[in-house]
């Protein structure tokens, strides 16, 4: 890809650590805590929670149909209108604003919870395709494969950050203690609103689009791009490829950030002490996954190093599956009296590997099929697709899990990245590199 400037190490550091600032937010919210507390205590339908996790499901559903809608227009409004910083300042801080309310929502609240959790995770999931768009503009093709993994990295390294302080100090998701555990929702709101800041002091507004006011005039124009570049998607079949990997491998990956602590819990019934160790056995293997394999991108090139990723996946489905006869077989074998929550942490090893590594390559490789006039626009349909995946995967494991328990609805991931394997074999790394070139240079001669 030919970019028109080359990034300091100040604006590649200031890009990444909007990675460390908003992983607070998918952890502590998503993940490790918010998703906990409103199954079990704000929904609190026990003995099974099927009611909650639903509920659960359908508010992350809910929100990524928000972002499916929206993301590929806004991604063309930025490229047009010069407003990359303008646009993804404002979904910052609606995250920041609806996140911090979620201190108001008390066991019983349900649609308020409901409702902070669609608004917050939509402005969030935006957000997360209009930072990405500023990756083409960072380095070279051969370089953003190492810049997507420092983000990823940062992002993980903030997650432990963020994520163990409130274990630490906020202590257990149980009635007893849900005073102090309400102050999630503001603590993750300050920690993305400050250690988002260099985001905005040291990353340039890249040179695409012209600046101009965000008004109906600009709409209309940004739809018109927005038509043009679907009538010329025949002209990026890689990235088409890939965009189709993406929608199977992102539906298991959300299903198992939305549902891995929440399985914890109610499937394995592991202790705080337990819980605590896998989300930092979590964080560091997604961090040293996202920066191996970004490195590996490098060596093997992009669809090699994803097409592993996502068979690393299938190996952690596996092991969380069947870890209650893998407890046993070790113990066996060896003669342990190992706990199934114990063994359980090998399946985070894996996962977190996993985790890391298949978002960091597979924005990279977008990056590297995405023309740079036009990078906002097909990283909102990266986030369309990813998103559209979260509501297919989040979606199904709600239902196969309210019909058949949690435990057997895992199983459905194993499908969803073996599919994600498919239309890999058809992609030529090369060629969609060259296609991107082309329509760069093609841009800038109709321009002068």
């Amino acid at each position: 890809m030919i970019t028109t400037r080359k990034a300091t190490r100040r604006e590649i550091f200031g890009w990444s650590m909007f990675d460390f600032a908003n992983q607070a937010y998918t952890l502590l919210i998503i993940t490790v805590i918010f998703g906990d507390l409103y199954t079990r205590l704000v929904v609190g339908d026990a003995p099974d929670y099927r009611l909650g996790n639903l509920l659960w499901s359908l508010a992350l559903c809910l929100s990524y149909a928000l972002v499916v809608a929206s993301a590929p227009l806004l991604g063309a409004i930025m490229d047009y209108a010069q407003a990359k910083k303008r646009m993804l300042f404002a979904s910052y801080l609606l995250t920041v604003a609806s996140t911090a309310l979620l201190y108001f929502v008390s066991p019983g609240h349900i649609w308020l919870g409901f409702a902070l959790v669609v608004v917050s995770n939509t402005a969030y999931s935006v957000g997360e395709s209009f930072i990405a768009s500023f990756l083409p503009f960072l380095g070279d093709s051969d370089e953003l494969g190492r810049i997507s993994g420092l983000g990823w990295a940062l992002g993980y390294a903030g997650g432990l950050v963020s994520a163990g302080f409130v274990l630490l100090f906020l202590g257990e998701v149980s009635a007893e203690n849900f005073e102090r555990m309400r102050w999630v929702g503001p603590f993750a709101a300050v920690f993305f609103l400050v250690a988002a800041i260099p985001t905005f002091l040291w990353v340039r507004e890249p040179p695409v689009g012209r600046h101009r006011t965000l008004d109906r005039g600009v709409l209309r124009a940004a739809y018109g791009r927005l038509l043009g570049t679907l009538r010329s998607v025949s002209h990026f079949p890689d990235l088409g490829l890939l965009f189709a990997s993406i929608l199977f491998a992102m539906a298991g990956v959300y299903v198992i950030v939305a549902f891995s602590f929440i399985y914890g819990a109610q499937i394995i019934g592991w202790s705080e002490g337990t819980r605590n160790l896998m989300f930092i056995v979590v964080q560091i293997t997604a961090l040293l996954g996202a920066l191996l394999f970004g490195a590996l991108q490098g060596r093997l090139g992009g669809r090699r190093t994803y097409a592993l990723t996502l068979v690393l996946w299938i190996a952690a489905i596996l092991a969380i599956y069947f870890v209650g006869a893998l407890t046993a077989a070790i113990n066996r074998s060896f003669g342990l009296a190992l706990a199934v929550e114990e063994v359980f942490l090998f399946a985070g090893l894996l996962s977190g590997l996993s985790l890391g590594s298949s978002q960091s390559v597979g924005r990279a490789l977008v990056g590297m099929f995405a023309p740079e006039h036009r990078a906002a626009e097909l990283f909102g349909f990266w986030g369309l697709f990813s998103k559209l995946a979260a509501i297919f995967g989040i979606f199904g494991v709600g239902l196969l899990q309210w019909l058949f328990g949690l435990h057997g609805a895992v199983l459905f991931c194993i499908a969803l990245f073996a599919l994600a394997l498919l239309p890999l074999a058809a992609i030529d790394e090369a060629r969609g590199v060259g296609a991107a070139r082309r329509a760069d240079e093609q841009a800038r001669a109709g321009e002068a």
